[in-house]
């Protein structure tokens, strides 16, 4: 409900060093990081904890190379300043998706969950077979929404970070605003929005495929198939020619 602005003025204020979130982990004994201007990633951090040389790392990883880029670069996983936006996104999106979920749940009619639970199913078994296959058009819906809101983050990396600290936080819309507004390179930036339309098209048909009701489309197949076959069986055949 908030300007996505404002909110995100407000966590830079939230994450920086004398911040709120800093002072609640130096409570607990831990010095906080300066989040927005931290490019390490949070995998090399968890490996670090364990032993592992960030300086130093195995070879097997740092000397094997794919697209430019060292195996040991690809499992950085997200910086450190991209998990402070990666809250902050989550955070104001959980809610809308939340209600969509509620309005799903209270949709569902109770007669099919009290005679799902005279049947002598458990509640596990309930919600495997009865609640969440309902569930599949709203889930459906929140993982195309969430798709979408993903891949096209931009004002809050605007306000917050511009793609820094090292590019580790720049993203295919804000790489595409970039590349237009700031270098003028308009055709590159084309290209990129684009590519970016194909691969959020691309991953909502993988989801619809995968969350398809396949019995539903099994019954498809099924009448097709016999209408093919009654189609073929009531033509010419090669004698009456």
């Amino acid at each position: 409900m908030t300007s996505s602005v404002a909110i995100s003025v407000v966590f830079l204020f939230i994450f920086s060093s004398s911040g709120v979130v800093n002072a609640l982990l130096e409570k607990i004994g831990v010095n906080g990081p300066a989040w927005f201007a931290d490019p390490r990633g949070i995998i090399h951090l968890a490996l670090g904890a364990f032993g592992v040389n960030n300086d130093a790392p195995p070879s097997a990883l740092a000397d094997t190379t794919v697209g430019g880029m060292s195996l040991w670069d690809w499992i950085s996983g997200p910086s450190v300043a991209m998990c402070a936006i990666i809250v902050l996104v989550v955070w104001t999106t959980a809610g809308t998706f939340m209600l969509m979920f509620l309005a799903a749940l209270q949709d569902i009619p109770l007669e099919v969950e009290e005679a799902a639970e005279i049947d002598g199913t458990g509640r596990w078994q309930r919600f495997r077979h009865v609640t969440l296959p309902m569930l599949k058009p709203t889930l459906f819906l929140v993982l195309t929404l969430g798709l979408i809101g993903t891949w096209q983050v931009f004002d809050q990396i605007y306000v917050m970070s511009q793609g820094s600290p090292g590019k580790t936080t720049l993203t295919p819309a804000f790489l595409s605003y970039q590349t237009s507004f700031i270098n003028n390179e308009w055709g590159q930036g084309s290209a990129i929005a684009f590519i970016l339309f194909a691969i959020i098209v691309a991953m909502t048909l993988l989801q619809r495929f995968v969350l398809r009701d396949k019995d539903e489309a099994r019954a498809k197949a099924a009448t097709r198939r016999a209408a093919k076959a009654a189609r073929s069986g009531s033509g010419p055949t090669t004698e009456a020619v």
